[in-house]
């Protein structure tokens, strides 16, 4: 029996090429597309891997021919640091959008018969995440818009209209699941996109080998976010891709810690007591949690991995990977 077909955009990155390899592991033929080459070793994730940058339109028109399903992951992204830097915004909502639509309308016009895109807990309201008392945000929160983060935020919401509209006209089924910080092993920990587990990780691993005191954190730390695991996200993905919603829905954590608390967590698997200097930097929201409730009701389950085991795990892959350079 020929295996159904699965293109993933952006499969060469962080999610994207964990999803392919658990894709691969359930029978599915899984093609990666990625603008830059994997960075952590072979490429043994996937059946096929293509380096082509999905901003141009008929290489989405190629990389989706004859495809059962896309998964939308490509996307000019990274942590605080690289999507609220004022002189990025038009170049993330240029380059997202971009890729976006083409990839949408290619896999319209290719008959692809189902479509996951991944958006981001960037779409909910600023004046929902002003305290760190925030409440957990559930998916019909989006609605009315008031977006912190312009152009990452703002193309998101775009394209899951998009979604809405293919499924609505031309009855692809469409899926959109909306992460909440996902954090793992191998993905990226350095270079100014890394996202705050990986960032802190690297942080206290180069303290300690540089046998430093203190670590520096962005603000006064007692900013909050849900984290999840990156193994408890696939697991979620995979749910909703292979189940009848198609409404948007949250992929992450519901128990919400602060940025000091997830230091001092990552502190402690270390080994080593060090101090915590905060300085200036760029924040985003003040409070962020996800209300996994419509997850939970639907398909009965809800993350397993804690954030110690999930960040020691974390940590010991970048240890690793410092160690390799030195």
């Amino acid at each position: 029996m020929e295996k159904l077909k699965v293109c993933i955009g952006g499969g060469l990155g962080f999610i994207g090429h964990h999803l392919a390899r658990e894709m691969m592991k359930h029978g599915y033929w899984v093609r990666c597309v990625d603008i830059k080459p994997y960075e952590y070793g072979e490429v043994d994730f996937c059946d096929e891997y293509l380096i082509k940058d999905l901003r141009d339109r008929q290489n989405c028109l190629d990389v989706t021919k004859d495809m059962f399903a896309v998964v939308q992951f490509a996307s000019d992204m990274g942590g605080m640091g690289h999507i609220q830097n004022p002189k990025n915004q038009y170049d993330i909502y240029f380059n997202n959008d971009i890729i976006n639509k083409f990839m949408l309308d290619a896999s319209i016009k290719n008959g692809v018969k189902k479509y996951l895109y991944s958006s981001s807990a960037c779409i909910y309201p600023n004046y929902l995440q002003k305290k760190t008392t925030v409440k957990p945000l559930k998916e019909s929160d989006a609605i009315p818009c008031d977006l912190w983060l312009e152009a990452y935020g703002w193309e998101k919401l775009s394209a899951e209209q998009g979604c809405i509209y293919a499924r609505n006209i031309y009855g692809m089924d469409t899926k959109i699941v909306r992460f909440h910080n996902i954090y793992g092993e191998e993905g990226t920990y350095d270079g100014g996109r890394e996202k705050a587990p990986a960032a802190i990780c690297r942080k206290v691993i180069q303290a300690i080998k540089d046998n430093q005191t203190e670590i520096e954190l962005w603000g006064d730390g007692n900013q909050v976010r849900s984290f999840c695991y990156i193994d408890d996200c696939i697991k979620a993905i995979l749910m909703v891709f292979n189940s009848d919603l198609n409404e948007p829905v949250n992929i992450g954590r519901d128990d919400g810690i602060s940025i000091n608390e997830l230091a001092k967590i990552i502190i402690k698997i270390g080994g080593k007591k060090l101090k915590i200097n905060h300085t200036t930097g760029p924040l985003g929201v003040r409070g962020r949690n996800s209300d996994n409730t419509k997850f939970k009701a639907k398909f009965g389950w809800v993350p397993e991995w804690d954030m110690l085991q999930g960040l020691t795990k974390t940590y010991k892959w970048i240890y690793d990977e410092i160690s390799k350079r030195t």
